[in-house]
C-alpha cells in the first residue's frame, strides 16, 4: 500500500511540476538529493566500519566480557528466558554498550547482529517476548552523551544543555517500554 502512496505522489509532483514549468527545478533536486545520499551512504559506511572495528577489538580483548558480567543482573531480568553466556546475550550487551555511549553507527549492525541470534533461538514465525523486549530497550536507548543530538544542536548557545533532560526521558521511556512490554509477556 505505501508503494502506492509514495508513486502516487511522485507522479503528482511531476505532473504539477511539468504544468507549472518547474520541471528542470525537480530535475535538479533528484540529482543533488541522489548525489547526497551517495555521500551520505559513503560517510555512514566510514563511520560503520570504524566503530564496529572499534567493537570487535573490545569484543576480542575482553571489555566486552566485563561490561556482560557487569549488566548481567540486567540483561538477565529483562531476558529472563535466554540461556546465560549465550551470543544473544552477548550481542543484546554490546548493542546496548554502543548505544550508552553514544555510539548509534556501531549500535545498528550490534542490534542486527542481537535480532538475528534471537531469531535463531525463536523457534515461531512470531516475534518473542524477548525480541520485543529488545527492540524497546533499543529504540529507547540510553546515552551518556546523546552525540548526534548535540551535533544537530551545533548553532545553539549550549548544545550540552540537553544531555540531562534526554538522560530523563530516556530513562522514562525504558521503564514505561519495557514495563509493557514485561507486562504482555507475562499475560501468555
Amino acid at each position: 500500500m505505501i508503494n502506492y502512496i509514495w508513486s502516487g505522489l511522485m507522479l503528482i509532483s511531476l505532473v504539477t511540476a511539468l504544468f507549472t514549468g518547474k520541471l528542470e527545478i525537480v530535475t535538479n533536486a533528484a540529482m543533488e538529493g541522489a548525489s547526497e545520499a551517495v555521500s551520505m551512504s559513503l560517510s555512514l559506511l566510514g563511520m560503520i566500519c570504524l566503530w564496529t572495528g572499534i567493537m570487535k577489538i573490545a569484543q576480542d580483548s575482553g571489555t566486552i566480557d566485563i561490561f556482560a558480567r557487569t549488566m548481567r543482573p540486567v540483561t538477565k531480568l529483562l531476558f529472563p528466558r535466554l540461556p546465560e553466556n549465550c551470543e544473544a546475550c552477548d550481542a543484546i550487551v554490546m548493542n546496548m554498550v554502543a548505544n550508552i555511549f553514544g555510539m548509534a553507527n556501531a549500535a545498528t549492525p550490534l542490534g542486527l547482529k542481537a535480532m538475528k541470534e534471537l531469531s535463531r533461538l525463536n523457534k515461531s514465525a512470531v516475534a518473542s517476548h524477548e525480541m520485543c523486549m529488545f527492540v524497546v530497550i533499543n529504540t529507547a536507548s540510553l546515552q551518556l552523551i546523546p552525540s548526534t543530538v548535540i551535533a544537530l544542536r551545533h548553532g545553539a548557545k549550549n548544545p550540552f544543555e540537553i544531555i540531562v533532560p534526554v538522560w530523563i526521558v530516556s530513562l522514562l521511556s525504558i521503564m514505561a517500554g519495557a514495563g509493557a512490554a514485561r507486562l504482555f509477556s507475562l499475560r501468555e
